[in-house]
């Protein structure tokens, strides 16, 4: 990677890391879903994947705005979320355990996802970026209400199964 020396140069660095966090995520997505027991979590992990699809789109066209690539940064921290995960349905976990530890995974990468594209909204609108400010903001509200949809997931009983 060579200096970074502007505030839109870094915000492409984001959006690469940010680009490589989805597309892992969306392979990811499809394993969660195929050992989810739970009905609700598994459709929550199949409609996640769908608009993971979507966001990659959007930040493919937000490359396209910029004149720039999205390859070249592999987001180590997505990588590493996505490790855990694997582990977790690797191991031998009581059925109910598991749903329970799958929201908590996705959790996790929800939680950075929501905060990268916050940072990425942030930087678009002082850089009067309008244009890929909306993309942008239509991906970090698809985040924020998957989460919101994974706490009532956990809360509405799936804990309490796995307790």
């Amino acid at each position: 990677m060579s200096k970074l020396s502007t505030l839109q140069e870094l915000m492409v660095e984001e959006l690469r890391d940010t680009y490589s966090a989805e597309t892992q995520i969306a392979a990811a997505l499809p394993k969660m879903a195929a050992k989810a027991t739970s009905p609700q979590l598994k459709a929550a992990f199949e409609k996640h994947l769908a608009e993971t699809q979507n966001q990659v789109a959007r930040l493919e066209k937000v490359f396209q705005h910029l004149g720039e690539s999205p390859e070249g940064n592999m987001c180590e921290a997505t990588e590493g979320l996505v490790k855990e995960a694997d582990e977790l349905i690797g191991e031998d976990v009581d059925p109910q355990v598991l749903d329970a530890g799958l929201i908590a995974s996705a959790q996790k990468v929800e939680h950075y996802e929501i905060a990268s594209y916050g940072t990425l909204c942030t930087w678009a609108t002082q850089l009067g970026q309008h244009e890929i400010l909306a993309l942008l903001k239509e991906s970090l509200n698809e985040e924020e209400m998957t989460d919101k949809n994974l706490s009532m997931l956990a809360e509405s009983g799936i804990n309490q199964k796995a307790q």
